[in-house]
């Protein structure tokens, strides 16, 4: 190639490169077009009806009193009776929501009158539904031995956080958009601000401070969160800003607000971040449980985790034969596998020696964890035995389709005779499967025919080697 192919070689090179780069370029503006266009909020979106509907919902008077006064009952009923729609129902006719909401949108929009008044009227309606709950659950006749649907709404996870977090977020963007939809309803069911709040009326009827803690803990989580979502959509959004004529006092509520907000959110990140920690050990000693629930003579019965604690701890209640230095050191082991330290494992054994200190509780449990076992062993063996059943009844021939379609072919068979065997090489011993079929006539079969029904019947019964006999 001489030298001035070369360079129009490299020109044509560098145009080609160019146009390539262009043609990218488009590709990646275009595609980017195309996903604004997807996530582009501004054309479904209108602030001035937003903010009007969120000053409408914060007021506690007129139907927002009698609302929530229904809305109460209902839920202490469905929490008291632990029925999942009755609480269902609650939540969706709770207006608890509404100065919620107003919270985040005053903190978004730099309006602490606003602020103020839904704060006002969120605590007025805190304290109504804790006292009216608190004294149904004190004139209720019903009492429950296993309140599960009480308990869960005493003990927030991380999950929580979430679920409050990103169903603010939902709500929000429900209220600012044009057409709406039933999105509300599914943020009150999905952040259940009602039944904590009844959960808290129970704990104070029954003197427990374990139920009242827990529900308000759960229903801060759930408000704060809720708040923060509205706050920063409001921001994102741009929402309209609260005027002021003096300069000075916006730039004092400004930073009133900000306080305000700093303040909000600093422990709600603490609080998340809290909550993850105790998700992941409260993981972590469960997979640790699971792996040394049984040992040669002893078995985990039961178990507690104290991941409030510091450091958190795990208890573990054994009983059977006293653990042998070795399997102490055993469990040890297994608890560094896992992260865990000597000082988070405590253990509670109970030996046979003992068995008679043990409390009514104690025994049922070792009883039931030991039934447990079997059970599960039982149903390995069942769902092998069905599998064994399963297997021979596809192997199993159609005897009485087959006769009555070869009868309908030859009218003059008497009687045929269905098996499965195998043939034996006496040289090797080896075996070859196969189905063997004998036809009682009236009138010999010629030999053509003989040959034309094993090639139909080894197509019929999907299966190669027949044999076909007649007598």
């Amino acid at each position: 190639m001489t030298q001035p192919q070369k360079k129009m070689y490299i020109y044509r090179l560098i145009i080609k490169i160019c146009r390539m780069d262009n043609n990218f370029k488009h590709f990646l503006s275009s595609l980017r077009s195309h996903i604004s266009s997807i996530v582009s909020l501004n054309d479904h979106i209108d602030t001035d009806k937003a903010s009007q509907y969120i000053r409408s919902n914060i007021d506690f008077k007129g139907p927002n009193a009698y609302i929530l006064a229904f809305a109460i009952v209902v839920a202490s009923v469905g929490l008291n009776t632990n029925s999942i729609p009755v609480i269902i129902g609650a939540m969706l006719i709770s207006p608890l929501m509404g100065p919620i909401f107003g919270i985040g949108y005053g903190l978004g929009t730099n309006d602490t009158a606003f602020i103020k008044t839904a704060f006002k009227n969120l605590l007025i309606m805190v304290i109504i539904s804790i006292l009216a709950s608190s004294i149904y659950f004190l004139v209720s006749p019903l009492e429950l031995e296993n309140p599960t649907e009480l308990l869960a709404r005493t003990n927030p996870t991380i999950y929580d956080v979430l679920i409050a977090l990103f169903g603010g977020f939902a709500g929000i963007v429900e209220i600012s958009r044009r057409d709406k939809g039933t999105v509300i309803s599914g943020v009150a069911i999905a952040t259940a601000l009602m039944p904590p709040l009844c959960t808290a009326g129970f704990g104070l009827a029954s003197g427990s401070l374990k139920y009242f803690a827990g529900a308000m803990y759960l229903f801060f989580i759930n408000s704060i969160f809720i708040a923060i979502a509205t706050f920063l959509t409001v921001k994102y959004l741009k929402f309209p800003m609260a005027t002021f004529t003096d300069p000075a006092k916006k730039k004092r509520v400004s930073r009133w607000v900000a306080v305000l907000t700093v303040v909000i959110i600093i422990p709600s990140v603490y609080s998340a971040i809290i909550m993850i920690r105790e998700n992941n050990f409260s993981q972590t000693a469960k997979e640790f449980i699971a792996k040394n629930k049984e040992m040669s003579r002893s078995y985990i019965y039961d178990y507690d985790i104290y991941s409030h604690s510091k450091p958190p701890k795990i208890e573990l209640f054994i009983a059977g034969e006293a653990l042998s230095s070795e399997e102490l050191n055993g469990i040890y082991r297994s608890a560094h596998e896992s992260g865990l330290t000597d000082d988070q494992i405590i253990i509670t054994q109970r030996t046979a020696s003992d068995q008679s200190e043990m409390t009514d509780r104690v025994a049922i449990q070792s009883i039931y964890e030991r039934s447990d076992q079997e059970i599960r062993k039982r149903e390995a063996v069942i769902d092998s035995l069905q599998s064994e059943l399963q297997a021979y009844r596809s192997r199993e021939l159609p005897y009485a389709q087959i006769t009555d379609e070869l009868k309908a072919q030859y009218p003059s068979l008497s009687d045929v005779t269905l098996t499965r065997g195998y043939s034996v090489s006496t040289d090797t011993l080896g075996r070859t499967e196969e189905i063997i079929i004998i036809l009682h006539a009236g009138k010999k079969i010629s030999q053509e025919n003989m040959e034309k029904l094993r090639k139909w019947l080894s197509v019929r019964l999907d299966f190669n080697n027949v044999k076909l006999l007649q007598e």
